[in-house]
């Protein structure tokens, strides 16, 4: 703000984020003894499309009760984290579980956080739209680490949500790692609201992760397509099945692409072999016990305020304040 004027109800902050070079990371996962492709290279707009048609697939039982984890328990985060603050999101959305956490914390700032500048704009016009007396500073940022909030909502008490579990997808290491990050960002007595899935019998997490529509495995697949599309491969995606694993000991489950035969492939100009039955790693997804990642969150710089579970125990939405 200068000369004593209001700051903006909407502006967008791009801190440059130093984009991925996709053709290296591709490479350089296909060039390992295990081949891997990073899963961020799942969400092209036919890749979002497949995911959000799996949220609501009967199997997929992890947004369905993360939601009703938020919606039964809006009065009693709103109680501990107050209202009137600036609520940061990791992962720029407008959907319901946003809206909830929008609607029961009332915050006077919204700051959604993505890498992807036009999916930033799209979703984050979308919130201002809808909450009009709300202030939306987007902010185009690299939210694996930490960074600068926008300066109208300096003076704000800061509660970031990351939901979605999400932070499933790092590993044990990094998810701590992020959690100090994000202790940065939000400051002292700042609050982080978290979505994480809990470790549950394998075969509950078998169906939630080959349905039997096989709706995982054409999102699954379309990754190799993306990759076609975004460097220049020429993979057949159909000659790859889709495979994930509960690894038990590793409290993760594991997603995979199995080559169906012997098979090269051309990746932006360079050949990589497949023999029939190898595996192209595409994912992990680690689930957590309450008691096991309320440990990795006091390592982290965060207290345990409440955990707030489903019936069943399926997931947990941790309210976690930064000492």
């Amino acid at each position: 703000m200068h000369n004593g004027e209001a700051a903006p109800r909407y502006q967008f902050f791009d801190l440059k984020p130093a984009l991925p070079d996709m053709t290296a990371e591709v490479l350089d996962g296909l060039s390992r003894a295990s081949k891997s492709i990073p899963p961020k290279y799942f969400y092209d707009a036919e890749g979002s499309r497949l995911f959000d048609a799996i949220t609501r697939l009967p199997e997929y039982y992890l947004t369905r009760i993360e939601t009703g984890i938020l919606r039964d328990n809006r009065d009693r985060i709103a109680r501990l984290v107050g209202t009137g603050g600036c609520l940061v999101e990791y992962g720029s959305g407008s959907s319901v579980k946003s809206r909830l956490v929008i609607e029961a914390c009332r915050p006077a700032a919204y700051v959604p956080v993505d890498i992807s500048r036009d999916h930033l704009e799209q979703s984050a016009r979308a919130v201002f739209d809808r909450y009009p007396e709300l202030a939306v500073y987007p902010t185009c940022a690299d939210y694996s680490v930490p960074f600068e909030l926008p300066p109208p909502v300096a003076a704000l008490g800061h509660l970031a949500f990351f939901p979605g579990s999400s932070i499933g997808n790092f590993e044990p290491s990094a998810a701590g790692d992020f959690l100090r990050g994000v202790a940065q960002v939000v400051g002292r007595a700042g609050w982080l609201v978290l979505g994480v899935d809990t470790r549950k019998d394998r075969d509950i997490l078998d169906r939630a992760y080959t349905d039997a529509g096989g709706i995982t495995e054409q999102f699954n697949r379309n990754l190799l397509r993306n990759i076609n599309n975004a460097v220049g491969a020429d993979f057949d995606a159909q000659s790859f099945r889709h495979l994930a694993v509960y690894n038990e000991a590793a409290g993760r489950i594991e997603m995979y692409l199995v080559a169906e035969r012997d098979q090269r492939v051309s990746v932006a100009g360079t050949e990589v072999a497949f023999a029939a039955g190898e595996r192209l790693h595409t994912e992990n997804s680690y689930k957590y016990s309450p008691e096991a990642f309320v440990e990795m969150a006091d390592r982290s710089g965060f207290d345990c305020a409440d955990v707030l579970l489903d019936e069943r125990a399926y997931f947990m939405v941790l309210m976690l304040r930064a000492r």
